[in-house]
Parts: structure tokens; C-alpha cells; sequence
């Protein structure tokens, strides 16, 4: 945040745990109090390996856990900010998932479900929303995500900006054209 200061990017934070729906909606309301809206919105919670189960062994609870923790925030999110977005003619919302949401990898079972119906509610948006002003773009990753690895988040912002900066595309693989075939389960 020091980093956006001392370009005179006006920059503040507020944290929520995005499974408790209603610090989530505090959080988002609070900004549109501080900001007056928001203008981008780039949803991407990160559970961690140890909430994925293999699709062997995904129970209806493994993938309510999912669903808590990623679609329904999601959901939530948009609900926040896209009647500004709509509004003011203009905005983005930016998904970010694992390539388990567009190629089926059996080691993340219960979180491709999820993932899955998340790009499909992505997909939707976009072609709702293009001809309104605003921009609806997804980033399926496929790397851990390390400083100083491929998966650098630095990177990761990179190829998010450029994207956001071109809106030429819907939606990316990161890294760009990753053979899910090549991924070990």
C-alpha cells in the first residue's frame, strides 16, 4: 500500500473473511462509503490445497465447503458493486480460479465443481454486462503462486492488468496456454 502512496493513489484497506457473507458485505459497503463506489472488482479467495479432495473422495459437505468459501462470495461481491457499475455505464469484475474451473483435474474434485460453475456465472456476466460498459474477465491459473516462482503474484498482477487494459479477451490461462495434460495428480 506504501508502494500506491507514493504515487498519490489514494489507498486504504478492509479485511473480511469471505465465508462470513456479512463482514464481506461491511467490508464492500464500507468502501463504496469511503470511495462513494468501486470501480473494479477482482475476486480471488484462495482456500489452500488442504480444502481440495480428490473426486474419489468429494462429499456433498467438501463441496458445500467450496461453495461457502467461493461461489457465494462471489455472488455476494457482484451484488455490491454492480449497481454502481451499471449506474455509472462502466467498471470491471475480474474472477480469478484454478485451471480446474475449464479442464477437469481429479485431484481437486470438489473445488473444480465449484470453480467450474463459478466461470460459468463469469461467462454470463460477461455476456450480459459487455454492451453496458462493463467488463467481466476471467484468469484461470494453473501454477502455485510463489514470489520468485512462475505462479509470482507480481506476474500474475501483470498479466491481470493487461488484460483489464485491452478487454479484448474474456478469459486467459496463466501461464498463457498451459497444457492441463502435462499436470500431474
Amino acid at each position: 500500500m506504501n508502494e500506491l502512496i507514493t504515487l498519490n493513489i489514494e489507498a486504504r484497506s478492509y479485511v473480511a473473511d469471505v465465508t462470513d457473507s456479512t463482514a464481506l458485505k461491511q467490508a464492500l459497503l464500507a468502501v463504496k462509503k469511503d470511495f462513494g463506489h468501486i470501480d473494479v472488482l477482482e475476486f480471488s479467495p484462495y482456500a489452500g490445497w488442504t480444502t481440495f479432495t480428490n473426486v474419489l473422495e468429494t462429499t456433498p459437505e467438501s463441496v458445500m465447503e467450496q461453495v461457502n468459501s467461493y461461489l457465494l462470495p462471489a455472488v455476494l461481491s457482484v451484488n455490491e458493486v454492480l449497481p454502481g457499475m451499471l449506474n455509472n455505464g462502466s467498471g470491471a469484475i475480474l474472477f480469478t480460479t484454478g485451471l480446474s474451473s475449464m479442464f477437469p483435474l481429479p485431484s481437486v474434485g470438489n473445488g473444480g465443481i465449484v470453480m467450474s460453475g463459478l466461470r460459468n456465472y463469469a461467462t454470463n456476466l460477461h455476456n450480459e454486462l459487455q454492451e453496458k460498459g462493463i467488463f467481466v474477465g476471467h484468469l484461470s491459473i494453473g501454477t502455485f503462486i510463489q514470489a520468485g516462482t512462475a505462479g509470482d503474484p507480481d506476474v500474475i498482477a501483470e498479466a491481470w492488468y493487461n488484460i483489464y487494459e485491452e478487454k479484448n479477451r474474456f478469459e486467459e490461462t496463466f501461464p498463457k496456454g498451459i497444457d492441463p495434460t502435462t499436470l500431474s495428480n
